[in-house]
Protein backbone atom coordinates (compact mmCIF):
# COMPACT_ATOMS: atom_id res chain seq x y z
CA UNK A 1 0.00 0.00 0.00
CA UNK A 2 1.55 3.11 -1.25
CA UNK A 3 0.28 6.56 -0.45
CA UNK A 4 1.48 9.86 -1.21
CA UNK A 5 0.25 13.37 -0.07
CA UNK A 6 0.49 16.67 -1.39
CA UNK A 7 -1.39 19.70 -1.05
CA UNK A 8 -3.68 20.98 -3.89
CA UNK A 9 -1.78 22.43 -7.38
CA UNK A 10 -2.94 24.27 -9.90
CA UNK A 11 -1.95 22.97 -13.17
CA UNK A 12 0.58 20.62 -11.02
CA UNK A 13 4.48 20.12 -12.53
CA UNK A 14 4.85 16.38 -13.85
CA UNK A 15 6.71 15.59 -10.66
CA UNK A 16 3.30 15.70 -9.11
CA UNK A 17 2.07 13.69 -11.42
CA UNK A 18 4.94 11.24 -11.54
CA UNK A 19 4.61 10.57 -7.34
CA UNK A 20 0.71 10.16 -8.24
CA UNK A 21 0.95 7.47 -10.59
CA UNK A 22 2.89 5.47 -8.17
CA UNK A 23 1.38 5.40 -5.36
CA UNK A 24 -1.60 3.15 -4.25
CA UNK A 25 -3.40 5.49 -2.81
CA UNK A 26 -2.90 9.60 -3.10
CA UNK A 27 -4.54 12.31 -0.48
CA UNK A 28 -4.94 15.40 -1.46
CA UNK A 29 -4.08 17.57 1.59
CA UNK A 30 -6.78 19.91 1.40
CA UNK A 31 -7.53 20.92 5.05
CA UNK A 32 -4.21 23.13 5.53
CA UNK A 33 -3.23 25.84 6.09
CA UNK A 34 -2.79 28.17 2.70
CA UNK A 35 0.93 29.27 1.86
CA UNK A 36 0.91 32.35 -0.32
CA UNK A 37 3.62 32.17 -3.41
CA UNK A 38 2.98 28.35 -3.07
CA UNK A 39 2.31 26.01 -6.58
CA UNK A 40 -1.39 25.87 -4.78
CA UNK A 41 -2.92 28.22 -6.77
CA UNK A 42 -0.26 29.28 -10.00
CA UNK A 43 2.43 27.30 -12.07
CA UNK A 44 4.20 28.48 -15.11
CA UNK A 45 3.74 27.85 -19.11
CA UNK A 46 5.76 28.19 -22.22
CA UNK A 47 6.28 31.75 -23.72
CA UNK A 48 7.60 32.10 -27.44
CA UNK A 49 10.19 34.22 -25.65
CA UNK A 50 10.59 32.13 -22.11
CA UNK A 51 7.89 31.97 -19.29
CA UNK A 52 4.85 33.32 -18.14
CA UNK A 53 2.91 32.54 -14.74
CA UNK A 54 -1.04 31.65 -14.70
CA UNK A 55 -2.38 32.55 -10.51
CA UNK A 56 -5.11 32.33 -9.66
CA UNK A 57 -6.33 35.27 -7.76
CA UNK A 58 -7.61 34.09 -3.98
CA UNK A 59 -9.25 36.50 -1.02
CA UNK A 60 -6.50 35.65 0.84
CA UNK A 61 -5.54 39.63 2.41
CA UNK A 62 -5.98 39.81 6.13
CA UNK A 63 -6.42 35.85 5.92
CA UNK A 64 -3.15 34.10 6.54
CA UNK A 65 -2.92 32.04 9.61
CA UNK A 66 -6.56 31.09 9.75
CA UNK A 67 -6.96 30.08 6.07
CA UNK A 68 -7.81 26.54 5.01
CA UNK A 69 -7.42 26.04 1.33
CA UNK A 70 -10.51 23.84 1.52
CA UNK A 71 -12.15 27.37 2.09
CA UNK A 72 -10.00 29.01 -0.82
CA UNK A 73 -12.75 31.76 -2.57
CA UNK A 74 -11.69 33.62 -5.57
CA UNK A 75 -10.64 37.58 -5.15
CA UNK A 76 -12.46 37.93 -8.57
CA UNK A 77 -15.08 36.27 -10.64
CA UNK A 78 -14.12 35.35 -14.01
CA UNK A 79 -12.26 37.04 -15.69
CA UNK A 80 -8.92 35.62 -14.85
CA UNK A 81 -10.66 32.33 -16.58
CA UNK A 82 -10.67 34.06 -19.84
CA UNK A 83 -7.48 35.43 -19.23
CA UNK A 84 -6.16 31.98 -18.51
CA UNK A 85 -7.62 30.19 -20.98
CA UNK A 86 -6.67 33.12 -23.69
CA UNK A 87 -2.87 32.70 -22.85
CA UNK A 88 -3.29 28.98 -22.93
CA UNK A 89 -5.13 29.33 -26.42
CA UNK A 90 -2.56 31.75 -27.73
CA UNK A 91 0.99 30.08 -26.93
CA UNK A 92 -0.55 26.59 -27.77
CA UNK A 93 -2.84 26.39 -30.51
CA UNK A 94 -0.18 25.23 -33.05
CA UNK A 95 0.83 22.63 -30.94
CA UNK A 96 0.19 19.13 -32.22
CA UNK A 97 -2.35 17.89 -29.58
CA UNK A 98 -3.82 21.14 -28.41
CA UNK A 99 -6.70 20.37 -30.27
CA UNK A 100 -7.39 16.82 -28.82
CA UNK A 101 -8.06 18.72 -25.60
CA UNK A 102 -9.08 22.18 -25.86
CA UNK A 103 -12.98 21.16 -25.46
CA UNK A 104 -12.73 19.76 -22.40
CA UNK A 105 -10.58 22.61 -21.03
CA UNK A 106 -12.29 25.18 -22.42
CA UNK A 107 -15.05 23.84 -20.36
CA UNK A 108 -13.56 23.66 -17.16
CA UNK A 109 -12.70 27.41 -17.77
CA UNK A 110 -16.12 28.44 -18.91
CA UNK A 111 -18.02 27.12 -15.92
CA UNK A 112 -18.64 29.62 -12.98
CA UNK A 113 -17.20 28.16 -9.64
CA UNK A 114 -18.45 28.45 -6.42
CA UNK A 115 -14.58 28.62 -4.58
CA UNK A 116 -11.61 27.63 -5.66
CA UNK A 117 -11.29 23.43 -4.46
CA UNK A 118 -14.10 22.46 -6.44
CA UNK A 119 -12.02 23.97 -9.54
CA UNK A 120 -8.79 22.56 -9.22
CA UNK A 121 -10.20 19.04 -7.83
CA UNK A 122 -11.87 18.94 -11.70
CA UNK A 123 -8.84 20.23 -13.02
CA UNK A 124 -6.75 17.27 -11.36
CA UNK A 125 -9.44 14.83 -12.13
CA UNK A 126 -9.01 16.21 -16.22
CA UNK A 127 -5.52 15.63 -15.87
CA UNK A 128 -5.56 11.58 -14.50
CA UNK A 129 -7.60 11.30 -17.09
CA UNK A 130 -5.62 12.69 -19.89
CA UNK A 131 -2.71 11.05 -18.44
CA UNK A 132 -4.50 7.52 -17.90
CA UNK A 133 -3.59 7.18 -14.36
CA UNK A 134 -6.04 5.64 -12.18
CA UNK A 135 -4.52 5.75 -8.83
CA UNK A 136 -7.20 6.49 -6.17
CA UNK A 137 -7.88 9.87 -4.67
CA UNK A 138 -8.86 10.58 -1.40
CA UNK A 139 -9.16 13.96 0.27
CA UNK A 140 -7.85 14.83 3.90
CA UNK A 141 -10.81 17.66 4.77
CA UNK A 142 -12.91 14.24 4.53
CA UNK A 143 -11.02 12.53 6.85
CA UNK A 144 -11.32 14.09 10.22
CA UNK A 145 -7.47 13.28 10.66
CA UNK A 146 -5.41 15.85 13.14
CA UNK A 147 -1.57 16.89 14.05
CA UNK A 148 0.76 18.85 12.09
CA UNK A 149 3.83 18.40 9.94
CA UNK A 150 5.50 15.14 10.19
CA UNK A 151 2.57 13.94 12.97
CA UNK A 152 0.05 14.74 10.73
CA UNK A 153 1.51 12.90 7.71
CA UNK A 154 1.72 9.70 9.56
CA UNK A 155 -1.72 9.61 11.17
CA UNK A 156 -3.12 9.94 7.49
CA UNK A 157 -0.53 6.50 7.30
CA UNK A 158 -1.59 5.01 9.46
CA UNK A 159 -5.66 5.82 8.95
CA UNK A 160 -5.20 4.17 5.11
CA UNK A 161 -3.55 1.60 6.42
CA UNK A 162 -0.17 2.68 4.56
CA UNK A 163 3.02 0.27 4.57
CA UNK A 164 5.16 2.87 2.06
CA UNK A 165 4.79 6.30 2.31
CA UNK A 166 6.76 8.19 -1.04
CA UNK A 167 6.95 12.04 -0.22
CA UNK A 168 8.12 14.27 -1.79
CA UNK A 169 12.15 15.54 -2.00
CA UNK A 170 11.49 18.18 0.55
CA UNK A 171 9.90 15.12 3.43
CA UNK A 172 13.45 14.92 4.55
CA UNK A 173 14.09 18.56 5.58
CA UNK A 174 10.50 17.32 8.45
CA UNK A 175 9.56 14.17 8.18
CA UNK A 176 10.22 11.89 11.61
CA UNK A 177 11.44 8.87 10.32
CA UNK A 178 11.95 6.85 13.29
CA UNK A 179 8.03 7.79 14.39
CA UNK A 180 7.39 5.99 10.87
CA UNK A 181 9.70 2.98 11.28
CA UNK A 182 7.87 2.47 14.45
CA UNK A 183 4.90 2.37 13.20
CA UNK A 184 5.88 -0.12 9.90
CA UNK A 185 6.21 2.50 7.63
CA UNK A 186 8.72 2.75 4.91
CA UNK A 187 9.77 6.05 3.39
CA UNK A 188 10.79 6.79 0.49
CA UNK A 189 11.61 10.23 -1.17
CA UNK A 190 11.32 11.15 -5.19
CA UNK A 191 13.99 12.03 -6.70
CA UNK A 192 12.79 13.36 -10.05
CA UNK A 193 14.79 13.70 -12.89
CA UNK A 194 12.79 16.24 -14.91
CA UNK A 195 12.75 14.98 -18.79
CA UNK A 196 13.43 17.10 -21.73
CA UNK A 197 11.13 17.13 -24.95
CA UNK A 198 10.17 19.43 -27.88
CA UNK A 199 8.11 22.58 -26.95
CA UNK A 200 6.75 24.70 -29.10
CA UNK A 201 9.31 26.86 -29.60
CA UNK A 202 12.94 25.97 -29.98
CA UNK A 203 15.19 25.24 -26.43
CA UNK A 204 13.71 23.61 -24.04
CA UNK A 205 11.66 25.33 -20.80
CA UNK A 206 12.00 23.01 -17.58
CA UNK A 207 9.08 22.28 -14.40
CA UNK A 208 6.07 24.14 -16.26
CA UNK A 209 2.85 22.96 -15.88
CA UNK A 210 1.04 19.65 -16.96
CA UNK A 211 -0.55 21.09 -19.93
CA UNK A 212 2.70 22.25 -21.29
CA UNK A 213 3.17 18.58 -21.83
CA UNK A 214 0.22 17.38 -23.19
CA UNK A 215 -0.31 19.63 -25.64
CA UNK A 216 2.55 18.70 -27.24
CA UNK A 217 2.80 15.30 -26.73
CA UNK A 218 -0.55 14.35 -26.21
CA UNK A 219 -0.68 10.15 -25.88
CA UNK A 220 2.85 10.06 -25.46
CA UNK A 221 3.08 12.20 -22.27
CA UNK A 222 2.97 9.58 -19.82
CA UNK A 223 5.86 7.79 -21.34
CA UNK A 224 8.06 11.00 -21.08
CA UNK A 225 7.20 11.70 -17.43
CA UNK A 226 8.03 8.59 -16.75
CA UNK A 227 11.02 8.28 -18.56
CA UNK A 228 14.27 7.44 -16.72
CA UNK A 229 12.58 7.72 -13.12
CA UNK A 230 12.89 4.88 -10.77
CA UNK A 231 10.42 2.06 -11.37
CA UNK A 232 9.87 3.01 -15.18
Amino acid sequence: MIVSINQPAYLPWLGYFERIARSSLHVVLDHVQFEKNSFTNRNKIRLKSGTAWLTVPLASKGRFGSLEIQGLEFAERGEWQKKHWSSLQMNYARTAYFSSYAEAYASIYNRTWPCFMPFVQTMLQQHLEDLKITTRIAFSSQMGISGSKSDLILNICKAVGASIYLSGSQGRNYLKESAFEENGIQILYQNYEHPSYPQAWPGFESHLCILDLLFNHGPESMDILLANQPGS
